[in-house]
């Protein structure tokens, strides 16, 4: 299973990538081979300031839906609009193309509460 080591993770199964005061997020291998074939991704809060651990969005899959949470409290700058007519990009390049949002980083002191790819990897058991 691929798990980045210049990324960041969550325990919520999200990675997030950092340059500068802006971090790129999506959902992670594991997170996209648990949810099964992803249908639809809703993110309806773009342009918002959310304090981190606010739920962003959603991910549809077959079988469930799920809570996107925000990694790091800012505003979104960004939706990956391709994930509207390709949702199941996340599936097939979650971290490439299938990235989710970007976030204009609002408290940098929050980067220190992210997983390592170590960590995480003790966290899902790889």
């Amino acid at each position: 299973m691929s798990i980045p080591a210049n990324l960041k993770y969550t325990k919520d199964h999200e990675w997030v990538s950092l340059e500068g005061d802006i971090a790129t997020v999506g959902i992670t291998h594991f997170a996209q081979k648990e949810l099964g074939d992803i249908v639809y991704v809703e993110v309806e809060t773009l342009d918002q300031i959310l304090e981190k651990d606010e739920v962003f969005g959603t991910v549809e899959a077959v079988k469930t839906v799920s809570d996107l949470f925000l990694p790091l409290s800012g505003e979104i700058i960004e939706f990956n609009e391709a994930l509207e007519s390709k949702p199941e990009i996340v599936n097939s390049d979650p971290y490439g193309q299938g990235w989710m949002i970007k976030i204009k980083i609002s408290n940098s002191a929050e980067i220190d509460s992210l997983l390592s790819s170590e960590s995480y990897k003790e966290l899902i058991g790889a």
